[in-house]
């Protein structure tokens, strides 16, 4: 992968009913250039949504892929990556760092209004399989929408320096985690 090759990383940190997103973009290099943030609702169905909209207001043609850390941020806030990268036009990558039997169960167990329960487990459901990739000598899980899945492992790989943790998404984690540490 080119040195000069962006990505935008999506990472969040919660506290109480507030979700911080920090985008971060990130050079094959390793050199950051440049941040977007925005909140969504804990517990909500707003993430998807917030996402684009960072996209569409950071406005970089220069991006040229999307890494979201997880699929279900904000106690599952389930992401829908067909949408955002159908809004978006940059090729999706959820990147997950656990091995799991899936979120079905859980997203039961969370919420008592059905209706709720419905609606998560379609957009889930509605996702692409996890599939793992080593990098580093570690494991990680990716979802990809917009670019296959070979190249969805280079991508995460050509991003990642050290350990399993792409270089966009852990700058903003640690971006997210100042935000709601600065609260």
């Amino acid at each position: 992968m080119k040195a000069g090759v962006r990505a935008l990383g999506v990472a969040e940190s919660y506290r109480e009913s507030t979700s911080h997103l920090a985008g971060t973009v990130v050079r094959a290099s390793r050199v950051v250039d440049g941040f977007v943030f925005d909140t969504c609702t804990v517990g909500g169905r707003d993430a998807t949504e917030t996402i684009c909209a960072m996209v569409d207001r950071l406005d970089r043609e220069d991006v040229r892929y999307l890494l979201v850390a997880g699929i279900a941020p904000a106690w599952f806030n389930v992401l829908d990556l067909h949408a955002i990268q159908g809004r978006t036009d940059l090729p999706t990558i959820s990147v997950t760092f656990e091995s799991s039997p899936g979120l079905e169960r859980a997203i039961r167990e969370a919420f008592d209004d059905p209706d709720a329960v419905a609606a998560r487990l379609d957009t889930y459901r509605a996702q692409p399989d996890r599939r793992p990739v080593t990098v580093n000598g570690e494991t990680v899980y990716v979802r990809a929408v917009g670019i296959d899945d070979d190249a969805a492992a280079d991508v995460v790989r050509g991003f990642t320096p050290e350990g399993g943790r792409p270089e966009p998404l852990r700058v903003a984690r640690l971006a997210a985690r100042g935000l709601v540490d600065a609260e």
